[in-house]
């Protein structure tokens, strides 16, 4: 709440100055407007406690963002969006495109009719190896265990260890402090540990209190039927990886696997090409870029403003919203804080690690480079990139 009404202060005294409009005007005319969403639901306050909070928003909100979007912006298709971004002319006029990541099946069900009934263009990345089964992301099984889990433990961390020990699981870096909050050692289990360690962790989780995956199909992702419907009727259809992995923490042969294997299951499926990736948790390195470009994508999407200079088609940046990213901290709809989302201003407060490559566990980290924080970061309480 502290950092909302910050925040929101933040956001009234640009406006107020005009500072933020001229920001607004410079960003307009050297970049567009990417938005990113996750999960699109009825009404968030019935996912309380069976989904992470930061990835949902709900369809009355998505319609308010946008249409506030659309009234300064004019939405355009990844293609066309790729397509001037190769020109590398100015946009005559501010552009935005809207993408929903992970494949979520409310995509299908809740964020499609919208955007047919008003018009506007979207793309959806998907993990291609859930599509179509009835199976949690791996980030969102690792916070529903945590959520049953660490109370089962009384929230101590010696026992919190003691239970991944025991299933020989030994962390490089153990979550900071009291894990009280499931959502911060979820966060610190994922971005740390490779997806072998992950995996681990979940088995030795689920001995003291399992999560049945059926149980919650508001999280499962779509089927093949409903992404190639979406694709037939006009929606850009991209890779967000096999299964999930962060890119900056598996070995190369792992990431190869997991940009090919998608990319090929996606050319089977719709029978085309794909030209679009985004980087799960928008983490990206030098290595990683590389092997984007190496797997045939010509686009790929971050979540943050740090770009390979070399590679800039491969790290545009994207703008994370969700149920909360406009209102203020009396849960009013605010102008000002939409603004500076669209401007980029929450960007570039913090710093980012997205150019450096995180160490899985097990391995020491490096040195941290010297730009921005995570996806997290321009919000204070923003939907992570995952």
């Amino acid at each position: 709440m502290l950092k909302t009404i910050v925040k929101t202060g933040l956001a009234l005294a640009l406006s107020r100055s005009g500072v933020n409009a001229v920001l607004a005007g410079v960003a307009a005319r050297t970049q567009p407007l990417v938005l990113g969403y996750h999960s699109v639901v009825e009404d968030v306050r019935a996912h309380e406690g069976r989904a992470i909070p930061a990835n949902l928003i709900s369809v009355g909100m998505l319609e308010r963002q946008l249409d506030w979007i659309g009234r300064r912006y004019r939405f355009v298709t990844l293609d066309e969006l790729g397509a001037q971004l190769e020109r590398g002319a100015p946009w005559a006029q501010p552009a935005a495109a809207v993408t929903f990541d992970d494949g979520y099946a409310g995509v299908y069900h809740h964020a499609w009719p919208l955007l047919r009934r008003k018009g506007i263009p979207a793309a959806a990345f998907v993990v291609t190896d859930l599509l179509g089964r009835p199976q949690l992301q791996i980030y969102d099984k690792l916070y529903l265990l945590l959520v049953t889990v660490l109370p089962a433990l009384r929230h101590s961390g010696p026992e919190f260890m003691r239970v991944l020990e025991n299933y020989d699981v030994h962390l490089a870096q153990q979550p900071p402090g009291s894990p009280r909050d499931p959502f911060a050692v979820m966060r610190h289990l994922y971005t740390t540990c490779d997806q072998g360690t992950l995996r681990r962790v979940i088995q030795a989780l689920e001995r003291v209190k399992p999560v049945e995956d059926e149980r919650y199909p508001e999280l499962h992702a779509m089927t093949w039927e409903m992404v190639s419907e979406l694709d037939r009727a006009g929606m850009t259809i991209g890779s967000h990886t096999a299964t999930h992995a962060l890119l900056t923490l598996e070995e190369s042969p792992s990431v190869k696997d997991q940009l090919v294997k998608s990319a090929e299951a996606l050319r089977q499926k719709l029978g085309k090409p794909v030209a679009h990736f985004a980087y799960p948790d928008g983490r990206f390195d030098a290595d990683a870029v590389t092997a984007v470009d190496q797997a045939g994508y010509r686009f790929a999407y971050t979540t943050c403003r740090h770009r390979d200079a070399g590679r800039p088609l491969l790290t545009v940046p994207r703008t994370l919203l969700w149920e909360r990213s406009g209102l203020d901290g009396s849960g009013r709809f605010s102008p000002d804080l939409m603004s500076c989302h669209a401007s980029g201003v929450f960007d570039r407060l913090p710093r980012c690690r997205h150019g450096r490559r995180a160490a899985p566990a097990g391995r020491p980290a490096p040195a941290a480079s010297g730009v921005r924080t995570d996806a997290m970061a321009s919000t204070g309480a923003r939907a992570p990139h995952v």
